[in-house]
């Protein structure tokens, strides 16, 4: 306690400093340690005012997650903010780094707040599946009016300290080094002023003004039904405002706790939970310690300027890094480059940036047909035609041109990294950087480590992906490596079912229903036939599709027709099609429900990414998850495939594999991990290679 806690007495000032690394967390020794600095503070007569500060380099940054399910011993942070309250002497916050989620809702409840320009509050429980539980929903209300409050809360979103001051969230700011000293400062002059002793819980002006106007609640629903779908706190967190405006305080913070804890119980909120530590976890690798020296990346050099290439190099001009492009001609180059240019001024006229910034990227811009020009490059990434022996050809002349200790990655799909390497006489510089589609907007990215690559250079690529805005996530080598090889079993059911008689419409309706953006033949159509159908070596609806010259939503429609407004109806001509294709490959027609419907698209995923565990092509389950959230938008408060099986439970998920395997034939017979899994009851994702 001595070493969290130290209580200062300076000109009728108590100012009380709590040191607990790395964030201050509000765990229980903090939550006792301030307490008792307070209560030392509040008892002594000479102490007129209170500063509460943190040591290090944030304030209170929320609540210890790691006590979520556990007893919670008190004080309760529900207890020490009470406490706080209602000292008799002003008790002043003293905010820099962050103060969010129990952070914040500990410094409403000081009587006046302090903050340096460069802090953030906000409350962000949401992102975790859950609601400010400790009067937030409450008390943010009270300063700041409903519509505000409503928008922070259900979003997350933090502020910056000047947008908190113009929203009264904070009282004043500090200079950015010398936060203490202001902060004494003003609590002298509160004391000189007789300031009142301000508590939020009192001021019900701007909850009042919101009485009788349920409009208020109704468009905030509407207006965000997009987002919020299949999540619970937003709604719950709508209901704690409304309550903030309808109800006595004491009564509203009731309902505040009922709603929070129906979210803790919730499986959305554990999946969520799931989800933040998992992320955190891609970058573990057991082998490569943390501390592991990186290579020096400051040029890039990116070969192949279409759409991967094009948004691959714009997450290095996005970061400051000149990105030397290359192409086969002068044609391909000017298109790649104007498409680039193309997605900054998009980004420009919805004020996402200004045109000094395009103009600042665009310049970082080095375009060539000349490999030679590579030769400068820290890192050069290909992303050319998926064909093997292109790939090769590529590394074969860059092997040549590329300085020593240059990073050589390669952006396939699906191909044997060490094969490609094997075209090098530096194997262990090459390794895979897997992005997807579109590359500048897709956050995930899979780092693939050959049997030969250097840990520094894994390393630099992890850290790498990381800086450019990317979630990491390590792959060894195997076909389509995690996300694509674990979702193409999908992808594979849905025609199987198409072709077995089961509407598309209804297939897409089954996955959207289940949360994800869209079903699959949605998104071929999206992507478009051309690119799904374009290198079929038999005959399938997709390369038939594109036969008749029916791409998808960029000409003619696909698997949809598409009116003016782009409302989709399902094809009759891409019926008549799978009819065809049924009716020649034999496919016996097999009616389906909803339940077969999904369990059929995704229990297959799941025993692909237990497939993928036995490899060792990943290291967890929980990388698996976070790969299929980040690259395919599984829907985040179902965890991931891996979390969610745990969910419906293992042995559910084998008894029905082997049934769809005595139906169907083999490709759903049960991964062995996966049968021994549940035969243990054991949860897979806890499954660790570590």
């Amino acid at each position: 306690m001595s070493d969290l806690l130290k209580t200062e007495f300076n000109d009728g000032v108590g100012v009380v400093t709590i040191d607990s690394p790395p964030v201050n967390a509000l765990g229980y020794e903090v939550r006792r340690g301030i307490v008792n600095g307070v209560k030392r503070c509040a008892e002594d007569a000479a102490i007129k005012a209170i500063v509460l500060v943190c040591a290090g380099k944030t304030f209170f940054a929320g609540a210890d997650i790691s006590e979520f399910g556990k007893p919670m011993k008190d004080p309760s942070l529900g207890d020490v903010l009470a406490f706080i309250e209602d000292v008799r002497k002003p008790v002043i916050a003293a905010i820099h780094g962050t103060a969010l989620g129990g952070g914040l809702e500990l410094a409403l409840c000081c009587h006046y707040r302090i903050a340096v320009p460069s802090a953030k509050v906000g409350l962000p429980e949401v992102n975790l599946g859950l609601l400010p539980g400790a009067g937030g929903t409450q008390r943010l209300p009270r300063i700041v009016g409903p519509e505000i409050a409503l928008e922070l809360i259900a979003t997350g979103r933090p502020i910056g300290a000047r947008e908190a001051l113009d929203y009264g969230v904070i009282d004043r700011l500090a200079d950015e080094k010398s936060l203490r000293n202001d902060a004494e400062a003003f609590a002298r002059e509160l004391v000189r002023s007789s300031a009142p002793l301000v508590r939020v819980r009192d001021q019900n002006e701007k909850v009042v003004a919101a009485r009788g106007k349920p409009e208020i609640f109704t468009e905030f629903r509407k207006k965000n039904a997009k987002a919020f779908r299949g999540f619970k706190a937003p709604e719950h967190i709508v209901k704690c405002v409304e309550a903030a405006v309808d109800l006595p305080f004491d009564e509203g913070v009731k309902r505040e706790r009922e709603l929070f804890m129906e979210l803790m119980a919730s499986v959305e909120a554990a999946a969520q939970r799931y989800v933040f530590f998992a992320e955190r976890q891609t970058s573990k690798i057991p082998d490569i310690p943390a501390d592991t020296p990186t290579r020096e990346i400051k040029a890039v050099g990116v070969i192949g300027a279409g759409t991967m290439g094009g948004g691959i190099a714009m997450n290095f001009l996005n970061i400051g890094a000149p990105v030397t492009l290359v192409e086969r001609n002068a044609e391909a180059l000017d298109r790649g480059v104007g498409v680039i240019r193309r997605n900054y001024e998009a980004s420009a006229r919805k004020g996402k940036m200004s045109e000094a910034d395009v103009e600042k990227r665009m310049g970082l811009i080095r375009a060539t047909t000349d490999y030679a020009d590579l030769s400068g490059a820290d890192l050069i990434i290909e992303a050319v035609f998926e064909t093997m022996a292109i790939k090769r050809d590529v590394f074969g002349q860059i092997d040549r041109i590329a300085k020593r200790g240059a990073i050589l990655a390669t952006n396939t799909s699906y191909l044997n990294i060490d094969e490609i390497a094997s075209a090098t006489t530096r194997p262990q510089d090459v390794i895979g950087m897997h992005f997807f589609s579109p590359a500048n907007v897709m956050p995930l990215l899979e780092v693939v480590r050959g049997a030969r690559s250097a840990k520094d250079a894994v390393q630099t690529a992890m850290a790498l992906g990381k800086r450019i805005g990317k979630t990491p996530v390590l792959a060894r080598v195997g076909h389509g490596f995690i996300a694509n090889r674990v979702m193409t079993v999908r992808g594979r059911e849905a025609n199987q079912m198409a072709l077995q008689g089961v509407s598309p419409a209804d297939i897409d309706r089954v996955i959207y229903d289940y949360g994800f953006a869209m079903g699959p033949f949605q998104m071929m159509d999206l992507v478009g036939l051309d690119v799904i159908g374009r290198d079929s070596n038999v005959k399938t609806v997709a390369s038939e599709l594109v036969r008749r010259d029916r791409l998808g939503q960029k000409k003619n429609g696909g698997y949809y027709d598409y009116d003016a407004d782009r409302k989709a109806t399902l094809s009759p001509i891409a019926l008549q099609i799978i009819r065809e294709v049924a009716e020649e490959r034999g496919v016996e027609q097999v009616p389906a429900d909803d339940d077969e419907i999904l369990a059929r698209l995704l229990f297959p995923v799941v025993n692909e990414g237990a497939k993928v565990l036995a490899e060792g092509i990943a290291i967890r389950a929980s990388d698996i998850d976070i790969a299929c959230i980040k690259g395919y938008n599984w829907p985040v408060y179902r965890g991931g495939p891996m979390f969610w099986a745990d969910t419906i439970g293992l042995k559910t998920i084998v008894a029905r594999l082997k049934a769809f395997e005595r139906r169907f034939g083999e490709a759903f017979a049960p991964s062995p991990l996966l049968e021994k899994l549940a035969a243990d009851g054991k949860r897979i994702s806890a499954f660790s290679a570590a």
